[in-house]
């Protein structure tokens, strides 16, 4: 049997990373070997979890977590607000970063790039990890080269902090490279709700929804003379992505670079 992979996961104490250290667990070429969360130190993953983590306990400090536990990814499920940081650390160490936390701009991405290739490592930023998820973003961008007119409307539960979400913005750059920027809707149009026609992108419209009740969720709708398509997406649990997570914690092993979309290892 070849040596397993080995795993932090960042943010396991939340939703995605439960199920994260769950699929890690229960897959043989992966091992689960470190735990950060920045309220627990010293507690075992077990304990909180409910999983059989073995004696692996959770810790405040990534970078002491990451060296002792020899590393070979870093799957980071965080906010905005810290993710940055944890990737730089990751890197700087040559731990591969697997990231479903959404935020970060173009430049970002190619700094992250430049710094993987210099350390001989690779590096996966997703903004969903569900397969279903992947061809619905592939299916609207070849959509978009027929039926131009196309809005998204993505829903997510109300504790997501960025909108609109990740997918969402994802799917808008893969179809503005199939389409060209134009104006939709009524040249006149005027919002007596400011807002009610939603974000602008190269003259698509995005619309996001936060409530209680809902996981992910997107649809693509294209408008054409006297026909609509929709294509749609729905996470029902948060199962959904982990196949695409421990996909991309086994495949950033092989090659160089910070890679933006799970497509790119699809496809």
């Amino acid at each position: 049997m070849a040596e397993q992979i080995r795993v932090v996961v960042v943010g396991a104490k939340g939703r995605m990373g439960r199920e994260t250290v769950k699929a890690i667990i229960n897959d043989e070429a992966l091992a689960f070997v470190g735990a950060v969360d920045r309220t627990l130190d010293g507690v075992p993953v077990s304990q909180v979890l409910g999983l059989d983590a073995g004696e692996v306990q959770f810790s405040t400090d990534l970078e002491k977590t990451l060296l002792e536990t020899q590393a070979d990814v870093m799957v980071d499920f965080t906010t905005p607000a810290v993710m940055k940081g944890n990737i730089d650390k990751a890197i700087a160490l040559g731990v591969r970063p697997v990231v479903g936390t959404t935020g970060m701009t173009p430049e970002e991405i190619a700094a992250w790039d430049a710094a993987c290739k210099e350390r001989g490592i690779g590096g996966l930023i997703a903004p969903n990890f569900a397969i279903g998820a992947i061809l619905m973003m592939r299916f609207a961008a070849e959509a978009a080269k027929f039926l131009p007119h196309v809005e998204i409307i993505e829903m997510h539960h109300d504790q997501k902090l960025d909108a609109p979400s990740g997918t969402a913005i994802k799917t808008l750059e893969l179809i503005a490279q199939e389409r060209e920027k134009m104006g939709q809707g009524h040249p006149n149009e005027h919002e007596t709700i400011a807002g009610s026609r939603g974000g602008d992108y190269e003259g698509m419209r995005v619309h996001s929804v936060r409530l209680p009740g809902y996981v992910a969720h997107q649809q693509v709708i294209f408008g054409g003379l006297g026909q609509t398509l929709t294509i749609r997406h729905d996470s029902i649990n948060r199962e959904s992505f982990m196949p695409g997570v421990v996909l991309s914690c086994k495949e950033v092993m092989k090659y160089e670079g910070m890679v933006y979309g799970l497509e790119n290892l699809l496809f």
